[in-house]
């Protein structure tokens, strides 16, 4: 079974956002990038279905500007066999990602496409969703828990009420939830070996896919600051304080 790994460059999780002076976006320059959390989580299920037999060859796929590829080494040396980069430096939205993957799925034949739900960046949480429409698979979203053998995919997914298990038919697309592992640590000789391990570069032109935006951002501002709490005396006091000052009853 070949299984694909789509990953996303995004700003790292541990980095305070800061808005651009000209409110067109947000400020990326001399920023920390580092791998869409969920997607090293898509990466580790992806190493480990390899690990215990269920796969045979692990492709890192991800879509962006030339420093991509220091994220694509880093699932490689998290145990990725070989990596896929479309270089561009236009913002790609969640539909031409999509339309992108649709086309290295009909050039690599996987078996299994595993993503993250959604990247921190923009959170549209749309694009597996989208790829599984595009090509007709089965779509398990949001699991906390997957199993591979004879053909199928037992998916374990977080919903509202609690959990919900599925099974679906291969092949399939997958995104993956926080609660599915907890994505390892690249040792130092997988990280010298990613560094011989190949990556193919191709552009969305090679791919035959337009990826003209659909949606414009207006602006960009910060959320409006929170003011500070109040400690009142007494109950009638937090009604009074609802009533007049909040006006929310």
């Amino acid at each position: 079974m070949k299984v694909l790994v789509a990953i996303k460059r995004v700003i790292d999780y541990n980095v305070k956002i800061r808005v651009k002076s000209d409110e067109t976006g947000v400020e990326t320059t001399n920023v920390k990038m580092s791998m869409n959390p969920f997607d090293e989580i898509a990466v580790e299920e992806g190493v480990r279905l390899r690990e215990n037999g269920s796969a045979e060859e692990l492709i890192a796929v991800s879509i962006g500007p030339k420093q991509a590829q220091e994220t694509i080494r880093t699932a490689l040396a998290m145990g990725a066999d070989r990596g896929i980069h479309v270089e561009t430096d236009d913002e790609v939205e969640p539909l031409a990602v999509a339309k992108l993957l649709k086309a290295l799925i009909e050039k690599e034949n996987p078996d299994l496409v595993v993503l993250g739900k959604q990247a921190i960046d923009d959170d549209s949480n749309q694009t597996g969703q989208m790829l599984a429409a595009l090509v007709g698979w089965s779509q398990g979203t949001f699991a906390s828990e997957l199993e591979v053998a004879d053909g199928k995919a037992k998916v374990t997914r977080e919903i509202d009420g609690g959990l919900e298990t599925i099974q679906i038919n291969m092949p399939a697309v997958v995104t993956t939830d926080l609660r599915l592992n907890t994505p390892r640590y690249a040792s130092l000789p997988n990280i010298m070996k990613a560094k011989k391990k190949p990556i193919d570069e191709s552009s969305p032109a090679d791919l035959g896919v337009d990826i003209s935006a659909r949606l414009a951002t207006l602006k960009v501002t910060e959320p409006s600051s929170r003011e500070a709490g109040v400690i009142v005396e007494d109950v009638a006091e937090l009604v009074d304080k609802l009533k007049n000052e909040a006006k929310v009853i």
